[in-house]
């Protein structure tokens, strides 16, 4: 393979979960999904916007049952820091109560952000409300979160790749992979 087109951006530090691993992981929480909402009549995927992308049109094809998806964008980062402070740049537009709605997120960091949009969620009384991230930096917690599905728990790297960014670099990559920060900083400061 091309080492350009393998890591296309020179602050790849490593990858740490292959496209197929992607792949694999996405058909069986799919069909986990499909299993747990076979008798729902209203099932929507609710999207985080941008980084979601990637992992929620994916996961939508690997569930065989009718639904309906939406989205939220909701930012927290600066850079490559959360910022603790959540805010709701557009909201989705249907109305959530009485469905059963799947927060689908492409990672979970401090978890403020999930917890923020979960505490706002709860209060348009939805049927049921459950968790989709496709990664989770499990040592990164600064609240509570119930995931109830988990594609890949990973260290504490900043990554990209599949959707997830840093400042807007790295999102097209089909695999993950962590970000060399001090090379970073050196290209773009």
């Amino acid at each position: 393979m091309n080492y350009r087109l393998k890591y296309p951006y020179e602050f790849i530090g490593e990858i740490l979960i292959t496209q197929e691993q992607i792949e694999e992981r996405v058909a069986e929480i799919g069909e986990q999904i499909t299993q747990d909402y076979q008798n729902s009549e209203k099932l929507l995927l609710l999207g985080l916007l941008r980084g979601s992308v990637m992992f929620m049109t994916d996961l939508m094809r690997s569930v065989r049952r009718p639904m309906t998806m939406d989205f939220m964008l909701v930012s927290s980062y600066s850079g490559t820091d959360s910022t603790g402070f959540v805010r709701i740049d557009s909201d989705h537009k249907s109305s959530i109560a009485g469905w059963d709605v799947i927060i689908v997120d492409d990672i979970i960091d401090t978890g403020f952000t999930l917890h923020t949009v979960r505490k706002l969620l709860l209060d348009r009384k939805p049927r049921s409300l459950k968790v989709c991230t496709l990664l989770d930096k499990v040592a990164r917690h600064k609240v509570d979160i119930q995931i109830d599905y988990c594609g890949f728990e990973i260290p504490d790297h900043f990554v990209v790749g599949y959707g997830l960014d840093i400042d807007e670099k790295g999102r097209n990559l089909p695999y993950i992979a962590s970000v060399d920060l001090d090379k970073y900083h050196q290209l773009y400061g």
